[in-house]
């Protein structure tokens, strides 16, 4: 019977346990994650599964640290969201929270692209900390994604983005996320990558300030090439500020759809 042990191929007898492959393979393993989902010892393998043997505590050997982190992962994605590029045009709150998440899952090449640094009011909603306050946002936001997934390629460019560049910063990107604070650079770069680079995929936002309904943040296809995730009304301004849990929120859905384009989830 043929199966997968920390990504490497196995042939094991019929009737065997999680358990007794794993005093075979790596003694001292508890936890077992069989086709993305825990299991107990006891459980029989079948032909065709994919087991993660952990150990708590333990900081793996670097050819295995990448495979242990998509160990929850369903089955079969991992090969696909590793062969990724995407573009992620800004590194605020949206961009940066995107990048953690694309990262954690292993997507295979991040370009990054925000002129700006990192200050103290970006520290309620962004995935930067004290001590990065003056430096460059792209360069603090790499170095924090290689501490959390160092085998993601990291791509910054520290220059402000518009038509002239944004085919140049972004070329080989299957799917660019729109991360931008202002109106009118939303709307430069979706005219952009919709009117000037053929077959790539923009996932955009609008509408996400303040602290309104958790719900209200919906991702919709606007067209063939474009996904606008947001509630589409609350805009930031006097009165109604940007706030992590609400941006967050944004930045999963724009994440998750970013994840079904590489997919070929429709």
């Amino acid at each position: 019977m043929r199966i997968r042990v920390n990504e490497k191929p196995a042939s094991v007898e019929d009737g065997l346990t999680v358990a007794a492959l794993a005093e075979r393979v790596k003694p001292g393993a508890d936890v077992m994650i069989l086709n993305g989902f825990p299991v107990p010892p006891d459980t029989v393998l079948r032909e065709g599964d994919e087991l993660f043997l952990i150990r708590r505590g333990e900081i793996p050997a670097e050819e295995e640290l990448e495979y242990l982190m998509a160990a929850r992962h369903t089955p079969g994605v991992h090969a696909r969201l590793k062969r990724a590029v995407v573009g992620i045009a800004g590194a605020g709150g949206l961009g940066s929270a995107v990048a953690v998440a694309l990262a954690r899952i292993g997507v295979g090449r991040l370009v990054i692209a925000d002129f700006d640094v990192v200050e103290p009011s970006n520290l309620n909603r962004q995935q930067y900390f004290v001590d990065q306050i003056g430096l460059p946002k792209v360069e603090a936001l790499a170095a924090n994604l290689r501490r959390i997934n160092p085998y993601v390629a990291v791509e910054p460019h520290g220059v402000m983005l518009g038509p002239e560049n944004i085919p140049t910063v972004f070329a080989g990107c299957g799917v660019v996320v729109e991360a931008f604070d202002r109106a009118d650079m939303k709307a430069m770069l979706v005219e952009t990558v919709l009117g000037g680079m053929s077959g790539v995929t923009l996932v955009a936002a609008s509408g996400l300030a303040g602290f309104g309904p958790n719900n209200a943040i919906v991702t919709r296809r606007v067209s063939s090439r474009l996904y606008l995730v947001g509630d589409g009304e609350s805009e930031a301004r006097p009165g109604s500020g940007l706030m992590a849990p609400r941006v967050g929120i944004a930045a999963s859905h724009q994440a998750n759809q970013v994840v079904r384009i590489i997919l070929g989830e429709e």
